[in-house]
């Protein structure tokens, strides 16, 4: 089939116009220019391009996370009685805990697959779906115990400390966004 025809049935049936690029014939050549990069060169190439281990990026927003609910709780200690501030520190701590446990658990099982060296999407969906399980439930169970922990608890200044704390995932994907950009340009 010839190229036009290739890329005039390819347009009509709803296919990007170099979605030809794909086909066998072109292979052969790509194939001869692939070349395996070793752990130590993949490991190069991607500090050399910015791009960094989940973990710690996971690390990073969490200490971001620490520094958004203690500043919003230092602010409410200004502004508000003690018991808001506490409140709010308690929200924030609220989302901070489950995540570090998270993370810490979801990075050892990793680790753990790496070394024994299981590499199984399923095994690492299941991994993460244990560990959101035990965030979620531990989560839960420090707003239940509440107002047992924090004196003359402020639910709205939970709630706050709570959401902005949380919050903080967004700005950092709206962050990372702006440096792959950054890097690619």
């Amino acid at each position: 089939m010839k190229s036009l025809e290739k890329y005039q049935l390819h347009n009509s049936l709803g296919y990007a116009p170099n979605a030809d690029r794909w086909d066998d014939e072109d292979s052969e050549s790509e194939q001869e220019n692939f070349k395996a990069l070793s752990r130590e060169e993949a490991h190069e190439l991607s500090i050399r391009h910015g791009s960094q281990p989940v973990a710690w990026t996971l690390w990073r927003v969490l200490v971001w996370q620490f520094f958004a609910g203690l500043l919003l709780a230092l602010g409410a200690s200004v502004l508000f009685e003690a018991n808001v501030a506490w409140s709010t520190l308690y929200g924030a701590f609220c989302t901070v805990m489950p995540v570090a446990i998270f993370i810490r658990g979801f990075g050892r099982q990793q680790a753990l697959h790496q070394r024994k060296g299981i590499i199984s999407a399923g095994a690492a969906m299941g991994s993460f779906f244990v560990w959101e399980f035990v965030k979620i439930v531990l989560t839960v169970a420090m707003l239940l115990a509440a107002p047992r922990i924090v004196v003359q608890l402020n639910w709205l200044a939970l709630l706050a400390g709570f959401v902005v704390t949380m919050k903080v995932y967004w700005v950092a994907a709206l962050i990372s966004t702006g440096r792959k950009s950054q890097i690619k340009k």
